[in-house]
Order: C-alpha cells, then sequence, then structure tokens
C-alpha cells in the first residue's frame, strides 16, 4: 500500500491508496487534491468541510480513510477490517409479526360494554365476540362492574387467545383459545394475604367510625362478634373509645378484592383495654384470645343482632303496650328494621320453629345443658332452619319482623337457665374452652408478634375521625 500525507491549513491528513490505481492515476489525484487546497483557501471551515467529505465519497478500488495523526515516522500500516451483520427487523406490517401476543389490562370505566373494552385492548375478533354472546357460561363477561379489571391476550392482529375476568363475587372466569378452539371456565381464584391496619376513634356512633375509617363492613362485623361478649355495642359506647384492627385483605394480581379475618384486635372502651388474638390450635379449632391466652369468646353472645338499639329490657314489671296492663317482659326487645339478620347466640339444636301467639314467629334453640334462647317477632326464618337442625354461634337463624303482639318492627330475645327466663344482658354465662400445653406455647409466639403491632399502632393516627 502507498501512503501519502495531504496538508491542509487546519492540519494533514493520511491517504491510504492501493498500488493497483497506478502512476498515472495517483498523479491525477494528487492534482486535484492541490487545486482543491488553492480553491478552498480563505473560504470558511464548514465550506472546506463540505468539499472533502464529498470527496471522500468518490468510489475508489482501495480506501480512503482521513483523519487527525501523529507525525508520519510513527505509524504503522494498518490492515482494514470489514465487518457484515445481518440485522432481522420486523416491520408493523410484516405478516410474520401477527402470531406474537400482548397482554393488555382495562379497567372497567362507567358506561363501558365489553365491544368498547375489547375496542381499547385493540381485539378485533368477530368469532370470540359471537361466542361470548351465545355461551352461557361466558355471560360474566356481560356483566362487568365499574372499577374491576378485564385481562386480554391477544397478536398483533387483534385476535383473542385469552380473555379473564375476576368478578365481586371472586370468581375467575376465563376465556381460552386451545387448538383453535374456544373455551370458557370459571373457578374460584388463588388469593394471596395481605395484612392491613386500621385505627379510629369514636365520636358519634360505631356506623360513623368505622365508614370514615374505610373499614370493610365485613370487618366492623367480625369486630362486634368478637368483642360483643365483653363490650355491650347498644349501650356501652362511649365518645373516645378507640378501635384498632390488623386484619388480612385477600388479593388477586396485586390487585385487593375481599377482607378476610381479623387477625388482631384492640378496644379501648371506657378506659379500658381489650385486646385479642386470632389463633388456630393443633386440633384446627379458631377462636381469639386474650394476651394471657384466654378465650375471649364466651359460650353465648351478648346480642343476637349487629346493629340496633334496645327499645325495652329485662323487668318483672312492664305496661304492656297491646294488653294496657302491667306485667313481666322476660326479654330484651332490640329495635330494628323489618329484614335485620338475627343470629344464633351460641351452638345449639333448633328446638321449635313456627307460631305461637303473641310471639308472632318464635325460634327456639336449646344449648348445651340446661340453656336456651327464644327469638320472637321474626319476619321469617333462614334457609335449613327447622326442628332439629343445628346451628353454630353467629349463624343467621331468621329476620326482625313484627308478627304477633308487636306495635313496631323488633326482636324479643329471651336467654332461659332451666326453662326460666334470665336477663340475658346482665346473666354470667360459661365461656369457651381454653388453651393449654402446646397449643399455648404456639398461641405465645403468635400472640407476641401481632400485639406488638397493636401496641405500635396505639398511639399511631391512622385514620381521624369526627
Amino acid at each position: 500500500m502507498l501512503q501519502r500525507y495531504i496538508f491542509f491549513a487546519h492540519g494533514y491528513f493520511s491517504v491510504t491508496l492501493s498500488p493497483v490505481l497506478g502512476i498515472a492515476n495517483l498523479r491525477m489525484l494528487l492534482q486535484k487534491l492541490a487545486n482543491l487546497t488553492q480553491k478552498t483557501a480563505g473560504k470558511p471551515a464548514a465550506h472546506k468541510l463540505r468539499w472533502l467529505l464529498g470527496l471522500s465519497s468518490i468510489p475508489l478500488f482501495g480506501t480512503i480513510a482521513a483523519f487527525a495523526v501523529a507525525p508520519a515516522d510513527s505509524l504503522e500500516p494498518t490492515a482494514p477490517i470489514s465487518v457484515t451483520e445481518e440485522l432481522a427487523i420486523k416491520l408493523p406490517g410484516d405478516a410474520s409479526n401477527h402470531d406474537e401476543a400482548f397482554w393488555r389490562e382495562e379497567r372497567v370505566r362507567p358506561g363501558d360494554t365489553l365491544a368498547s373494552i375489547l375496542a381499547r385492548m385493540q381485539v378485533n375478533d368477530a368469532e370470540a365476540e359471537a361466542f361470548i354472546r351465545e355461551n352461557d357460561a361466558a355471560k360474566p363477561f356481560y356483566r362487568l362492574r365499574t372499577g374491576k379489571t378485564l385481562s386480554a391476550k391477544s397478536t398483533d392482529n387483534g385476535r383473542l387467545i385469552e380473555l379473564s375476568y375476576l368478578d365481586s363475587d371472586g370468581n375467575l372466569t376465563t376465556l381460552r383459545r386451545n387448538n383453535g378452539r374456544l373455551q370458557v371456565q370459571t373457578a374460584a381464584p388463588q388469593y394471596q394475604s395481605v395484612a392491613v391496619m386500621k385505627s379510629g376513634m369514636i365520636n358519634s356512633s360505631l356506623f360513623a367510625a368505622t365508614d370514615k375509617a374505610n373499614l370493610p363492613d365485613a370487618i366492623a362485623m367480625q369486630m362486634v362478634d368478637i368483642f360483643g361478649a365483653e363490650i355491650d355495642f347498644h349501650k356501652d359506647l362511649q365518645k373516645g373509645d378507640r378501635f384498632t384492627l390488623v386484619y388480612e385483605m385477600l388479593t388477586l394480581n396485586g390487585e385487593q378484592v375481599k377482607p378476610g379475618k381479623v387477625l388482631a384486635a384492640e378496644f379501648i372502651n371506657g378506659g379500658k383495654t381489650y385486646q385479642v388474638v386470632y389463633f388456630v390450635d393443633r386440633d384446627g379449632k379458631e377462636g381469639y384470645y386474650s394476651a394471657d391466652g384466654k378465650n375471649l369468646k364466651k359460650a353465648f353472645l351478648r346480642s343476637p343482632l349487629e346493629f340496633s338499639r334496645i327499645s325495652s329490657g329485662f323487668t318483672v314489671a312492664r305496661f304492656h303496650p297491646i294488653l294496657q296492663k302491667w306485667r313481666a317482659h322476660k326479654g330484651v326487645d332490640f329495635a330494628a328494621p323489618i329484614g335485620t339478620r338475627v343470629k344464633a347466640t351460641a351452638d345449639a339444636v333448633v328446638d321449635y320453629a313456627g307460631q305461637m301467639g303473641g310471639y308472632g314467629n318464635l325460634l327456639v334453640l336449646k344449648h348445651n345443658g340446661k340453656y336456651s334462647t327464644a327469638y320472637g317477632h321474626l319476619s321469617g326464618f333462614a334457609a335449613g332452619i327447622h326442628k332439629g337442625s343445628r346451628v353454630s354461634q353467629g349463624d343467621v337463624i331468621g329476620f326482625v319482623g313484627q308478627t304477633g303482639w308487636a306495635t313496631g318492627p323488633h326482636l324479643h330475645y329471651e336467654f332461659r337457665v332451666d326453662g326460666e327466663a334470665r336477663d340475658p344482658l346482665t346473666n354470667v354465662v360459661p365461656i369457651a374452652n381454653q388453651l393449654a400445653g402446646t397449643s399455648m406455647a404456639a398461641f405465645h409466639k403468635v400472640a407476641s408478634e401481632r400485639l406488638h403491632v397493636l401496641d405500635q399502632l396505639r398511639n399511631t393516627n391512622l385514620a381521624k375521625l369526627d
């Protein structure tokens, strides 16, 4: 190879030429470069650079490289290297790209239809839409709820491969294309559990406090059941009472679906603190226990209703509003709207279910030993309730009504010991089974962790309530 150095006003450059050019061609090239230098003298540098770039594009049998260099005696000949690489570029209109699949998600907006959501997800599949319309199992796709999420897997040209929707009941409906055929199935989803913490203060009512704390209704009901044996939520609540809860929330694909169980809870009522921890013993029995391992749950709930007010208490002398005379009132009346759920206050066997005089629709439950309870003026009984059926504490057994001798909708509740009526609000009843042995040791390990969380939350205002 021949090397020559051509000097310009701002430096000098190396030109590497192939010997095949010949001497005549070399002289001609050098003359052109000399003429270029003269013509560009005194012109702007940018103009010179354009000439140089234009010259560098002249096709030669060799390679021309222009670059700033050190003095000629320090240079070593360099063999040029040619690198070839094939690039596979898929263009949007390339038919070979149509089989690639993409996942898309869309949240259901007010006024949305399945068609509008599929359009936003760039799904254009008439066959799939017709299948959904005609298949009864796919009807959940037409009962979309605002705020829920629809997920679709489709090809680049809009052909649907998979479509899934989680409804408000927690059921996952999935449409899949298998070997060219569309199939739909509904199954219970596999949830994951996360712990949620809420705290609040009662300034007006328990209803207002739980609502402002954004506490799910199911969790609020559990709180009432948990502390119902110790706190009468109808008459014991005071302004300034506080509650703190740690509960599980079931999630699916990162989305909160429904609440689970209360894991730990604290309720400060009238300055007295109640703490409970959820625990399942080695026999699989679950319950809520105090810090020392005592079962907080008594054999009987204090009230058969979740929320209501006492309209008439237990007394040996009450003026009867219908009979217009004084007589004993051997139970407690809970005023509540017609249809309010009535719960069994303890495990029992149904002893009577039907009409009985002034009681109207009456349900009598027989509990272990000498105890029984009665529920009067019901509008109806829960499904499956009949003489001899078994119920568990907290099960819905009927609904508040105004049957029999009743001037307004309410539940008449009686608590009986050996057939004799006692005041259910003051009568001392036995507590449930207690932990012992290895179950107690396991409980203390779980309790220490959850009670520590409650202690940390006690002075943290997670929700400031009016």
